[in-house]
């Protein structure tokens, strides 16, 4: 679909790209600054760049037409939970952690098997921060699903899902710390506060920053009244919904202006997306704003409209263009791995989609799936598309209900064609039984141990290429001994032990080459303890 533009006017250029760049455009930085900026039930069509005519988004759509619009993104799930951890992890939803909303019941967290993207940039060298929604239980500061303990240097926000829902709240995290608010703060003031200081900050290291705001999920809350929607003739909750997403944007613009005055926006990369489609929650309706486009369904469907989220990626080295080819939120760690040049895992299911950024080749999905345990079910290969039904779904059958797509003759899934070819429906089924099962990664990454006075020190090869001349050491060390290997197969490990430090901190080091480049692992402890 062409890209429209906005009822708005554009936002001043001065924000966003400058005119002695623009000749320089099609490149990225080697190693960029990360900025991904993840929406919370933002819809495909909420944006002017995919049509949005009634809601305000200039910055938004200055960015898609500067940078590289996605317009068949899909995100991990229909909904918040389990969409994250494909975004984080580069697994999706068969295969990760975290495969489904809190439901009557605590939430499944992440465990200190799941390898983030901040772990990974983290041992590679970059300062990392996550400020707003962290959306993983549970509210323990000492909990290996806690962001510190998940690679971030930095968290500043929710730890929880449902605490995510409170828009003027009583406390937030600091790290590991409850910070005391008085209920009059709007959190989303605060992160955007929290995110400009962060960029400010930058120094010389590459930094990533993940920004998980928590607009524009329901209650639609604001502070005052909706701004310039609240003449319009609708309901209050969809005027006020409206402002959040005009919110929303203004946030963007402030951290973009920020990268700017930081002197850092020439080698920063910023990925914009949502996290699943629009809700209809607290009185709000997205067939009033047209939310989820052209596309069949919202949040909590696996109908286009509630998984196809915008996308846009902007640098001021890249070139305006606009990629149809899917993508999805488990490509994003490869991508982030591939832009700070560090080896990819192996065995997850995501694709680096960074040849797509500059107008070069990426490698391409034989299928995606999605999965929600006795709910539904839908996988995704070339222009096909099943779902799957199960029979705990109301209106499903006492059987379930298979429903097929032509995306390429039907992309808003108006024509079931499960009657109709049978056998199709069968084997893209079988295909999505074969896609869900147990995590399938392998260790990976730098890991300690402290026991019986040393820490033990092992780098994991979880990558698919041999890492060579390797050496781990560990900084201030005493009686230190080193070890070094030729090379490190796939799915090897090499450990060693060293003599605990009388005091202080303990910063273990790997160095090795893989891929031709020389690759340097840190992992600093805060405390002598087990890690």
């Amino acid at each position: 679909m062409p890209a429209a533009t906005s009822a708005a006017a554009p936002a001043s250029a001065a924000t966003l790209a400058t005119a002695d760049t623009a000749a320089a455009r099609g490149r990225l930085p080697e190693r960029p600054n990360i900025v991904l900026i993840l929406a919370d039930d933002l819809g495909w069509g909420e944006i002017g760049s995919n049509g949005q005519r009634a809601i305000r988004t200039p910055t938004l759509d200055r960015l898609a037409a500067e940078g590289v619009q996605f317009t068949s993104a899909y995100s991990g799930a229909p909904l918040c939970a389990p969409s994250r951890c494909a975004l984080l992890t580069g697994l999706h939803a068969g295969h990760g952690t975290v495969r489904e909303n809190p439901a009557g019941g605590p939430q499944r967290s992440l465990t200190a098997d799941d390898l983030t993207f901040a772990e990974l940039l983290r041992m590679s060298g970059y300062r990392t921060a996550c400020i707003g929604k962290w959306g993983f239980g549970p509210e323990d500061p000492d909990h290996v699903s806690h962001p510190n303990a998940r690679g971030f240097d930095e968290f500043y926000g929710y730890i929880g899902h449902k605490h995510a829902h409170q828009y003027f709240p009583k406390y937030l995290w600091h790290n590991r710390e409850k910070v005391r608010l008085n209920g009059g703060s709007y959190a989303p003031h605060l992160f955007r506060e929290r995110a400009v200081e962060f960029i400010k900050d930058s120094g010389d290291r590459p930094f990533l920053l993940y920004f998980p705001t928590n607009l524009p999920h329901a209650p639609s809350a604001v502070p005052g009244d909706a701004g310039p929607y609240e003449k319009r003739p609708w309901s209050g909750p969809n005027r006020r919904h409206a402002a959040q997403v005009t919110r929303l944007d203004t946030d963007v613009a402030a951290l973009i202006r920020a990268l700017r005055d930081a002197g850092v926006a020439e080698r920063t990369l910023v990925l914009f997306t949502s996290d699943n489609g629009p809700h209809h929650e607290k009185g709000v309706t997205p067939e009033l704003f047209n939310s989820n486009g052209p596309y069949r369904g919202d949040k909590r469907d696996l109908y286009e409209g509630g998984i196809r989220v915008p996308m846009i990626a902007w640098s001021p080295g890249l070139r305006h263009r606009v990629v149809r080819r899917p993508v999805a939120f488990w490509d994003v760690l490869p991508t982030l791995a591939d832009l700070a040049e560090v080896p990819v895992p192996a065995r997850i299911d995501g694709l680096s989609f960074r040849g797509l950024l500059t107008g070069g080749s990426a490698p391409e999905h034989d299928h995606l799936v999605w999965n929600r345990p006795r709910k539904m079910q839908a996988i995704r290969k070339g222009r096909w598309k099943a779902i799957r039904f199960d029979p705990h779904i109301a209106g499903a059958g006492p059987h379930g209900r298979i429903e097929l797509y032509d995306l390429r003759t039907d992309p808003y899934e108006r024509r079931n064609l499960a009657a109709a070819r049978p056998d199709l429906a069968k084997q893209l089924l079988a295909r999505l039984d074969r896609s869900i099962g147990p995590d399938p990664r392998l260790p990976y990454g730098l890991r300690t141990q402290v026991r019986a006075g040393e820490i033990v020190v092992t780098l994991h090869n979880g990558s698919a290429e041999p890492w060579r001349d390797v050496r781990l050491s560990l900084d201030g060390e005493r009686g230190a001994r080193s070890r070094k290997v030729a090379s490190l197969a796939p799915g090897m490990s090499i450990s060693v032990g060293f003599t605990v430090p009388a005091s202080g901190g303990i910063t273990a080091r790997a160095d090795f080459r893989a891929g031709g480049r020389k690759q340097v692992f840190r992992r600093a402890h805060r405390a002598l303890t087990t890690g």
